[in-house]
């Protein structure tokens, strides 16, 4: 896993900038702490940080392979788990190989295939290739989108990256936002291609971006498809568990300490339990870790969705694999830690407003990375499989609006009430979120003569992994990254999203309860505590120290003079937030959004300087 940029420019010799190159390069550091790397020629320069999973002597990058017309250079971010048999294509193509990486299959792939090796690559990646004899660049990300990319237009080219602020760091490129990108910051959900900085996009999922003389232009080469489900329920739970088997499998292929991100829910003890088994194969034992929070389980109140704390279950399945299985406790000073949260909207560059929530996962991969450097994690399957509440509330399965926002908001409707009043009119959140909605539902694949129930069916789970998934993943890779870790999440391997997508809602939920199909494909490998365990959401601490700690904050953000966020906030809501009662405010989770948004915008406004343009 790695941190790459680069930059093509027509008009230039690249050559006698490569302070700029290096500049960027640098701002992948954390992405890639093991070495760094980069290249150039008249009009291309590529860089690249390494955090070495794969041949840790060999695959240095910028990888290049000379030809008699050019050199071809590759900078490339992400795993393909499929390298060794590609590998063994290619030379028998007549390929010779100088490193075991899977950076070289990834490159002798486009000399053979040309774009047409975003065929033959399963996995997760993002890559640029500038191919020197044809003197054109081709960006490529993988079909779910787990690693990002972004590239934005410059003049005479391009400038790319796996985060922003490797572009922002480029002088061509102004960190200015305006209303399209302060209405994702707002909303909350990834639109596909979307990057918030204006004149910036990110590459969608399962696109590739070629850039020549004649201009860069963008298509899909892999997408979601709607076709008969011809197995039963017993055949449907047999090919599944092949499918997640083996991409567990391929998934625990590294030259470096594993292991898995253990909460005690299905999909996590799931994974655990299939890379505990895999690895006994060969005598292995499997490393584990969790996260919980002082006194979590001594004052946890069931509130209907959050229905058990987590560590017992991480627990009991740590001990049924026989996982050597660590559970870092977190207290509040610890979560509400200004450096941290500044740590995770450095990492993001963005305000996300998930406080807690990404606080205590930051900090859980710096502990895991102290004794691992790639863990595997079970993102996907609640978005493939329904695993949420709200899938099975007919008023929200029925209801016009992103189920997870109605959800949380109580509403359709999706006011941000917490904004200045000028800024609510000028954003219109409201309407950007149906637009937004009505978008991702008509492009749901469907077949022909579906029932509406069916066709229902099909639309929740495909907002879900068009517009739920990207923004899970994204946090998980920048907040792993940002550790130094790689996370990889075998559900979200593209076979298993289309055999999923097109199994039948009634085999979802056939014994009367969410994931029916997913538990008895992995019921062998998890206790039965956890397969009776109904699903619980990712865990936000209620300690009231840490709302106290935020609110005091508020109030140092409200005693600034000229602080800049008042642009966007309402004072008097930051002034609501900041005094409610601790005892409502904890329990008031409107009150509590108020206070992480405001101070991560807060954090935001201070690193990055934006130019808000409001009109």
């Amino acid at each position: 896993m790695c941190g790459i940029t680069g930059w093509v420019s027509y008009d230039g010799d690249l050559a006698g900038r490569r302070h700029l190159l290096d500049r960027m390069t640098a701002t992948m550091a954390g992405r890639g702490p093991d070495a760094g790397g980069t290249w150039s020629d008249r009009h291309a320069a590529l860089g690249h940080r390494r955090l070495s999973i794969i041949d840790l002597a060999g695959g240095a990058q910028p990888m290049t392979a000379a030809t008699g017309d050019g050199t071809v250079a590759l900078t490339y971010s992400g795993e393909v788990y499929n390298f060794r048999q590609l590998r063994g294509e290619l030379r028998a193509r007549g390929h010779r190989f100088t490193t075991a990486s899977d950076t070289e299959v990834v490159l002798r792939g486009y000399l053979e295939w040309g774009e047409a090796v975003v065929d033959h690559l399963t996995g997760m990646y993002a890559f640029g290739v500038w191919d020197g004899r044809t003197e054109r660049l081709l960006l490529v990300r993988d079909r779910l989108g787990i690693k990002p990319l972004y590239y934005q237009s410059t003049p005479g080219g391009v400038v790319f990256g796996s985060e922003p602020k490797a572009l922002l760091a480029h002088p061509d490129i102004s960190p200015v936002v305006d209303l399209d990108g302060l209405r994702e910051i707002m909303l909350g959900v990834k639109t596909p291609g979307a990057a918030v900085w204006k004149g910036m996009r990110e590459l969608p999922p399962a696109h590739i971006a070629v850039l020549d003389r004649s201009g860069l232009r963008e298509r899909s080469y892999w997408e979601l498809r709607a076709t008969d489900h011809t197995d039963g329920r017993e055949a449907s739970a047999a090919h599944l568990g092949a499918l997640l088997e083996g991409s567990v499998r391929e998934q625990l292929v590294a030259d470096v300490p594993l292991c898995t991100l253990l909460s005690g829910g299905l999909d996590s003890s799931a994974i655990t339990g299939l890379a505990a088994r895999e690895l006994a194969y060969g005598g292995d034992a499997l490393r584990s870790f969790s996260v919980d929070f002082v006194g979590h389980s001594d004052h946890f109140v069931p509130d209907g969705h959050n229905v058990s704390p987590d560590t017992a279950y991480a627990l009991a399945v740590a001990d049924h694999v026989g996982s050597r299985h660590a559970n870092l406790v977190l207290d509040p000073a610890a979560l509400a830690d200004l450096d941290v949260r500044r740590a995770c909207v450095a990492a993001r560059d963005l305000p996300i407003g998930r406080g807690d929530m990404d606080h205590s996962l930051l900090l859980l991969f710096r502990a895991v990375r102290e004794h691992s450097t790639v863990a595997l994690s079970g993102e996907g399957a609640d978005e493939m499989f329904g695993g949420y509440w709200w899938f099975h509330d007919p008023a929200l399965r029925a209801s016009a609006g992103f189920p997870w926002l109605t959800a949380a908001t109580g509403g359709v409707r999706q006011e941000r009430t917490f904004l200045r009043d000028e800024c609510q009119r000028a954003l219109d959140i409201p309407e950007f979120a149906e637009q937004r909605y009505r978008e991702a539902v008509a492009a749901t694949p469907v077949l022909d003569g579906e029932g509406a129930e069916r066709r229902r069916a099909r639309e929740l789970l495909y907002l879900h992994l068009t517009r739920s998934l990207g923004g899970m993943l994204d946090r998980k890779d920048r907040l792993s990254m940002a550790a130094g870790l790689e996370v990889r999440v075998p559900f979200c391997d593209h076979r298993i999203v289309e055999y999923a997508y097109n199994i039948p809602w009634p085999l979802h939920v056939f014994d009367g309860r969410e994931k029916s199909v997913l538990r008895a494909a992995t019921g062998h490998v998890v206790p039965e505590v956890v397969r009776r365990r109904t699903k619980s959401p990712y865990p936000m601490t209620r300690d009231v120290r840490y709302i106290e700690a935020l609110q005091r904050q508020a109030r140092d953000v409200l005693a600034e003079r000229d602080a800049a966020v008042f642009a966007l906030v309402d004072r008097q809501a930051a002034v609501r937030a900041a005094s409610t009662p601790w005892g409502a405010c904890a329990n008031a989770p409107g009150q509590r959004l108020v206070l992480e948004k405001l101070l991560d915008l807060h954090v935001w406004l201070d690193l990055y300087k934006p130019e808000l343009v409001m009109c």
